[in-house]
């Protein structure tokens, strides 16, 4: 009870309420209300709690203080972003800036209270040009975002510590290993889990006891427990879930297949990454009277084999989805439904909940209908197998496309090589006729104000034994999109039936900017030289976006735009998603890897059951969903998060073993930034980020021209000019601070 009490006190939207609306609020059966009378009592004494407005509790602090999530950046400056509860009562919403002295024992992440010192713009370096607008003080940490750290143990002399991971938490000193019970004792270079003491005094440093030896610092295991640690990750299942699994059958049988339509006989196919390892979605296409085109979105049905309330239902509402990190997945469901009886796999009978597009021979969208079918997948495909088929010509060629080894990838199907020239043919027509509506589709999308904010990627490959050995660029081409637009049809589709119907649901919701955001951006933007319209207007974003396609800092612009809008999250009402315009979107085509898809699933096949006059309860209420949404939120934030980490250790992990390569590999890099101590740099092919110091230029003493747009030798007047591109090596990489250093080569 005490820990829901702190929940609820701490929670955003809390307002003030007394002792008999905080039991209702709890659920509190009648014998705990003199437990919840006693924990009042003592938080009051302690001062933690104080009483306004008669009887109604809340948490001590100054009237004026405000409240947020603290985000630390280097040399422990750090900036606040206020909740919503402080945003409301703010006539300024802005973020605060918190010097490094004035944090108090706050850590990164944590829930705090803070004094605002100056209302006044302050700058603070480059973070600070208009990012904030407000400098504050740390009064209280309300609540802590972590109780452990991990990181790499450290010993000097007679003392202990950790270096965390996380650049942006303090070294943690350590009590001595072996009075502590640490076994085995770690030695220099482990990298360990460390439960952390309560620290309330800055004067004194960050403690902490050894819990467990995760192996050793920057091997592949060790670094995949780290980040497992680090954002609660777990890839095994309980035993209940496990023995749930196993019950379920292995392939589908005759009986599961009443009461749906029948698709294994119209061409299907799936289409996805190389390496991926489940299949929630495939595409049908089937020729009707006058030149029409029926296309099928066919979705695994997960909601067949997870039902509501079991111990599968809850793991994977309670998981939100599954974490992508890179060379591995911790999934939402067990491998059996996962990768197997879930997966719509090549020329196997699976289950599937389907969008039915009817196209007119112009490719216009004439007609939509949902059904609970039933398909086999003639191929799975790879985007770069579909990119071939869609434009090439040469037979040889396609079926030559290399294979990825069986470590990086799920189930591939017949190799291409031993199809017929008649299946490829077959193959070639189906994607071609798809292609042809998906072109419309996206022409007609982008002509009604829908931005194209997707980010180009670079995907690492792992070798055998867990090492990033490849980095390859991915390229949002043909193949990408014509999958794209079809499941935006599909998600757009299914989310205004149930707007229409007025169903309890989920829905995938993007709010408008910030218009303050937007002005801070502009000005951002300014200074790389791109004047912006207002902003607000959308055709004005497009036109920047078009701009950013070939500017040298067009990566960075971007990124920096995509950060100034609002995030995407789940919400229980359809309040439109602005990025794609459009009033209604859910997510509806993932339901493997998302629990809020396989909400939608439930909600969907309810109404396809009153229809048939055969439906039961509604899945879910209104309230229900608005407590899911805000969960699945949540989740998926830590996933990216999660992904983003892993991301980042295996990046460096890729550079440092260049760094040891003799004789070393030439990158091509663009100049995207000119400083007096060097030069910022994107390497072409693979969108990494690195710097060259002018100390590593050693042919000449480098300086910058007046403009700031080149570094200029003073002998020899070579110059490094903004935009340029380059050859450069690896010089050196920090794996501590994150930094990879380059040094050009002739």
């Amino acid at each position: 009870m005490r820990d829901q009490l702190h929940a609820l006190l701490c929670d955003p939207s809390y307002r003030p309420i007394d002792e008999i609306e905080l039991a209702r609020r709890l659920k509190l059966a009648k014998g705990q209300r003199k437990e919840l009378a006693h924990e009042v009592r003592r938080l009051l004494v302690k001062g933690v709690l104080v009483q306004v407005q008669g009887d109604r509790l809340r948490l001590r602090g100054n009237e004026g203080d405000v409240t947020g999530t603290i985000s630390f950046k280097s040399q422990g400056k750090a900036f606040v972003l206020l909740d919503a509860a402080s945003k409301e009562k703010e006539t300024d919403g802005s973020d605060i800036f918190i010097t490094p002295e004035e944090t108090g024992t706050a850590l990164h992440g944590d829930r705090v209270a803070v004094r605002i010192l100056s209302a006044r713009p302050q700058r603070h370096g480059r973070e600070a040009r208009s990012d904030f607008k407000r400098t504050g003080r740390v009064v209280q940490v309300i609540e802590r975002a972590r109780d452990s750290l991990v990181g790499s143990f450290q010993k000097s002399g007679r003392s202990y510590s950790l270096l965390p991971d996380d650049p942006r938490f303090p070294a943690v000193m350590l009590a001595d290993p072996v009075q502590s019970g640490a076994r085995p004792m770690p030695v220099a270079g482990d990298k360990l889990v460390v439960k952390l003491d309560p620290w309330t005094d800055r004067g004194s440093p960050l403690t902490g006891v050894v819990e467990r030896r995760l192996g050793r610092q920057f091997e592949p295991g060790a670094e995949l427990l780290g980040v497992f640690e680090k954002f609660s990750l777990d890839r095994l299942f309980p035993h209940e879930v496990d023995r749930e699994a196993a019950s379920i059958p292995s392939r589908v049988r005759p009986g599961d297949l009443a009461g749906r339509q029948d698709y294994r006989k119209v061409p299907t196919i799936t289409i996805d990454p190389d390496d991926a390892k489940d299949f929630d979605d495939a595409i049908s296409l089937e020729p009707l009277d006058h030149g029409a085109l029926r296309v099928g979105v066919h979705i695994a049905d997960v909601s067949a084999y997870v039902k509501p309330g079991t111990a599968l239902d809850r793991e994977a509402q309670q998981r939100g989805n599954s974490t992508y990190l890179v060379g591995t997945v911790v999934p939402m469901l067990p491998e059996k439904l996962s990768n197997g009886l879930c997966s719509l796999v090549e020329a196997e009978d699976r289950l599937t909940l389907a969008v039915l597009l009817t196209f007119d021979k112009s490719g216009s969208l004439k007609h939509t209908d949902f059904a609970r079918t039933v398909i086999r997948s003639r191929k799975r495909l790879s985007y770069r197998q579909v990119q071939a088929l869609l434009f090439q010509s040469d037979f040889d060629a396609i079926r030559g496309l290399a294979a990825l080894p069986a470590h990086q990838t799920g189930s591939t199907g017949r190799p291409l090589s031993s199809l017929s020239d008649l299946e490829i043919v077959d193959l070639q027509s189906w994607l071609r006729k798809l292609w042809a509506i998906a072109r419309r589709l996206r022409s007609d999308r982008m002509a009604h104000g829908c931005l194209d904010l997707n980010m180009p990627e670079t995907k690492i490959y792992v070798d055998e034994k867990g090492y990033a050995d490849r980095l390859v660029k991915m390229e949002q081409d043909e193949s990408h999109q014509l999958i794209e637009e079809f499941m935006l049809a599909a998600n757009e589709s299914v989310a205004r039936l149930t707007r229409v119907t007025r169903l309890p649901s989920l829905y995938r919701v993007h709010d408008d900017p910030d218009e303050r955001k937007l002005a801070e951006f502009r000005e951002f933007a300014g200074t790389l030289g791109v004047n912006c319209g207002d902003l607000s207007r959308r055709e004005e974003i497009g036109k920047l976006l078009a701009t950013a396609v070939h500017h040298p800092q067009g990566y960075i612009l971007k990124s920096q735009l995509l950060r100034s809008l609002r995030k995407a999250c789940y919400r229980a009402t359809p309040d439109g998603h602005y990025g794609l315009n459009k009033k209604d979107y859910t997510h509806f085509t993932s339901p493997i890897r998302r629990y809020a898809d396989l909400v939608v699933h439930r909600v969907l096949i309810h109404h396809l059951a009153m229809q048939a006059g055969t439906a039961s309860a509604v899945p879910a209420d209104r309230s229900r969903a608005e407590s899911l949404a805000g969960h699945l939120s949540l989740t998926e934030v830590n996933s990216q998060e999660a992904e983003r980490e892993s991301y980042k250790i295996k990046l460096l992990e890729f550079f440092e073993r260049e760094s040891l390569k003799k004789p070393k590999t030439r990158f091509k890099a663009i100049i995207t930034e000119i400083r007096m101590g060097g030069l910022f740099i994107e390497l072409a092919d693979s969108m990494t980020f690195g710097f060259i110091p002018a100390a590593s230029l050693d042919d000449d003493y480098y300086s910058r021209n007046a403009s700031g747009s080149a570094l200029v030798g003073r002998r020899k007047h070579r110059q490094y000019k903004l935009g340029a591109t380059i050859d450069v090596v690896v010089l050196s990489v920090d794996r501590f601070r994150r930094l990879i250093d380059f040094k050009p080569v002739a």
